[in-house]
């Protein structure tokens, strides 16, 4: 059974979009993202002109949601509201129905994966060449295009070296916890292997557990990845089972209050998943 949380607002900072409490001066733009990637890039490119809040707090996971009344209200008044639709987040789509401002919904600027062919998977931000384009989309909506293509040139450089730290291993299956990571397995040749489906709370059922261990053991995998804001226990699970064993592999959904007091970010987060992938694939 899915939890639902009632999540309030959480300031997401201008410098970074890392969750510190920043509050709006009277002369700048007040943006909402609905979580930390768009709230990441939102303060990137808005830069000091932007008042920039994230409505999934610092350690929650942002699927399937719900929001308090007062969040509902300041979400509805805020000059720009920035989610990914297509069901991620049901609660914020209903809200964004009555907002006063201007809703994006920054899916509309990529091609998106369906997950074994049906479920949209939302995790668009772990192929930087697809994160770039919502950030153009981003520069856009605030007027800042030459700030986003600072960050856009920043995204393709992590780009290539994402393709050169994966680009020979002796592995090339990645057994998740769920499944987030399609789009950087597409983007680098990998195939992911998960346990669940693109909800972290859809948990297989015995004969399922069963089937994965089993595909596990036949490919020979070293690693099944947990993630920092979903359970890792079916992950254990697996590892348990097979003999291999678990590494912190992150979907980038939100930060963790521990992230969030190191300072890190999307880039810093992205360059520890290459770490991680470089290890349990054997890469040279």
């Amino acid at each position: 059974m899915r939890r639902r949380m009632v999540l309030t607002f959480v300031l997401a900072g201008v410098l970074a979009g890392c969750g510190g409490s920043e509050a709006a001066g009277d002369d700048r733009r007040e943006v909402v993202a609905a979580f930390y990637p768009l709230a990441f890039a939102a303060a990137q490119v808005g830069g000091n002109a932007v008042a920039v809040e994230n409505v999934t707090p610092a350690g929650a996971e942002p699927h399937d949601a719900e929001l308090s009344a007062r969040t509902v209200e300041r979400l509805r008044g805020a000059d720009v509201v920035l989610y990914l639709g297509d069901g991620f987040q049901p609660a914020v789509e209903r809200a964004v129905a009555g907002a006063r401002g201007e809703a994006v919904d920054l899916l509309d600027a990529v091609a998106v994966r369906r997950a074994d062919g049906a479920e949209s998977d939302p995790h668009v931000g772990l192929d930087p060449r697809r994160f770039a384009a919502i950030v153009e989309r981003v520069g856009e909506v605030l007027g800042a295009p030459a700030r986003a293509e600072r960050l856009q040139e920043r995204l393709r450089g992590l780009d290539r070296e994402l393709a050169l730290g994966l680009g020979s291993c002796r592995r090339r299956h990645i057994v998740t916890g769920h499944a987030a990571f399609g789009y950087l397995a597409d983007r680098y040749g990998l195939e992911q292997v998960a346990l669940s489906g693109v909800s972290p709370e859809a948990e297989p059922a015995p004969r399922e557990l069963a089937r994965l261990a089993a595909e596990v053991r036949r490919l020979r995998a070293t690693t099944v990845f947990v993630e920092t804001l979903a359970s890792p226990r079916i992950a254990e699970t697996i590892a348990r089972e097979t003999g291999a064993r678990t590494a912190t592999l992150n979907p980038i959904e939100g930060l963790t209050p521990a992230e969030q007091a190191r300072g890190e970010n999307y880039f810093s987060l992205m360059r520890a998943n290459l770490g991680a992938l470089r290890k349990a694939l054997g890469c040279r």
